[in-house]
């Protein structure tokens, strides 16, 4: 083959190449979009009338869930090895979940250490929820009454 050629050849495979890493997807972050909502739910207790309530969503997605994790984000930005307030891994295989409440049991997943329950959520504390499905990853800040956090940088 001539030089020509092979310089074709180089300038084809160099151009494949680009198109792929720019225009193809395969190279790009897999992200969780997470939204939340608090809702106000009748307590079963006759002495509470009622409690607050996270709601998480993915936007009408539906992901295997691995892991899910909640801690308090000053303590984590501080020390990002610090006990989460809830934290869910998967048992085996998680059914597929659109959305779900803080707290509530996943079919599927079970606590990351055994037995323990997650802890109630303090009023006006921003938390973070990481949650990963697989190779997807998101975050999102939320807090419990007050104001509404800023939005949330996804990894």
């Amino acid at each position: 083959m001539t030089k020509r050629k092979w310089a074709l050849i180089v300038t084809a495979l160099l151009l494949a190449c680009v198109y792929i890493y720019h225009f193809s997807g395969w190279f790009n972050p897999k992200i969780i979009e997470i939204s939340y909502t608090e809702r106000s739910l009748p307590s079963r207790i006759p002495s509470r009338l009622s409690f607050p309530a996270i709601l998480f969503g993915f936007g009408g997605q539906r992901y295997r869930l691995s892991e899910i994790q909640v801690v308090p984000l000053a303590a984590w930005q501080t020390n990002s090895a610090v006990a989460p307030v809830w934290h869910l891994v998967s048992a085996s295989r998680s059914n597929p979940v659109e959305f779900f409440r803080y707290g509530m049991t996943l079919p599927g997943m079970k606590p990351a250490v055994p037995g323990a329950l997650p802890e109630p959520l303090e009023t006006n504390v921003i938390y973070r929820l990481f949650v990963r499905a697989g190779s997807y990853k998101g975050q999102c800040d939320f807090q419990l009454g007050g104001r509404p956090p800023v939005a949330s940088p996804n990894p």
